[in-house]
């Protein structure tokens, strides 16, 4: 079987193969998967908080993001999904879904049924490995932005959060770390960072005129990468893109 980029599993084994090597035969095993490709509307659910997901979700097109609400109805971003991601990975073992999980956008998953992941997982350790290194990571980047809009002025959290995403797109070939289309509106920007969108549009205006970022709708070029990690205090250890690669056991 080809792990060809035309297989619409390949995204998982190229992002679980940033992670860890994986042989031709760990390949083959993950292409082989039963898999239901689905269109998904934009705005539209792929988690509800207390589902019991019968599905793992790998994202082939678009763009996803992770929410929690508030008693209060206000909603907090938690992370930004993008193609290769296995967003639910975690509800393979956890059963019980305690966020949300949206399209900002509309795009398309393949379901892989949560049994047939978790065999895989068990049948081939080096799978395995990759897939609990994918959800460590996953808690880094939780941790760090926790940190973001917990001790972070608003500034700092919009600087950080624009090279983020820029780091993020790269590594899945959709943009360049200096110049990418933002996936998501000035609103979710908003609720990613926990400020109001007037308080969003004001920072980016401030980042703008300093220099720093260039806008033209959703288009964001980074004039000096530099001086904007600097103000948004990135260090991007915790996306852990150069990750111990461990020899294959004999």
């Amino acid at each position: 079987m080809s792990d060809g980029d035309d297989h619409p599993l390949s995204p998982m084994v190229r992002k679980l193969s940033l992670w860890l090597p994986l042989d031709a035969d760990d390949r083959t095993a993950i292409l082989a998967l039963p898999h239901v490709r689905r269109e998904i509307a934009a705005n539209q659910y792929l988690v509800w908080d207390g589902d019991r997901p019968s599905n793992a979700c790998l994202l082939l097109r678009g763009f996803a993001f992770r929410h929690k609400l508030a008693g209060s109805g206000a909603r907090q971003i938690l992370s930004i999904h993008m193609k290769g991601d296995l967003i639910d990975l975690q509800n393979s073992l956890l059963g019980v879904a305690d966020h949300n999980v949206q399209m900002f956008a509309a795009g398309e998953v393949a379901l892989i049924p949560i049994e047939n992941v978790r065999q895989l997982a068990f049948d081939r350790p080096h799978i395995g490995m990759a897939m609990w290194y994918e959800t460590l990571v996953e808690g880094s980047i939780f941790r760090e932005w926790v940190l973001n809009v917990g001790r972070r002025d608003a500034r700092t959290r919009i600087a950080h959060l624009l090279c983020d995403v820029a780091l993020r797109l790269e590594v899945a070939d959709l943009g360049r770390q200096t110049h990418y289309e933002m996936p998501i509106t000035q609103e979710q920007l908003a609720d990613a960072v926990a400020l109001t969108s007037v308080h969003v549009n004001r920072t980016l205006m401030g980042l703008e005129a300093d220099g720093l970022i260039k806008r033209d709708k959703r288009t964001i070029v980074i004039s000096d990468w530099d001086k904007l990690a600097v103000e948004g205090d990135f260090q991007p250890r915790y996306l852990h893109l150069d990750p111990p690669r461990q020899a294959r056991s004999a």
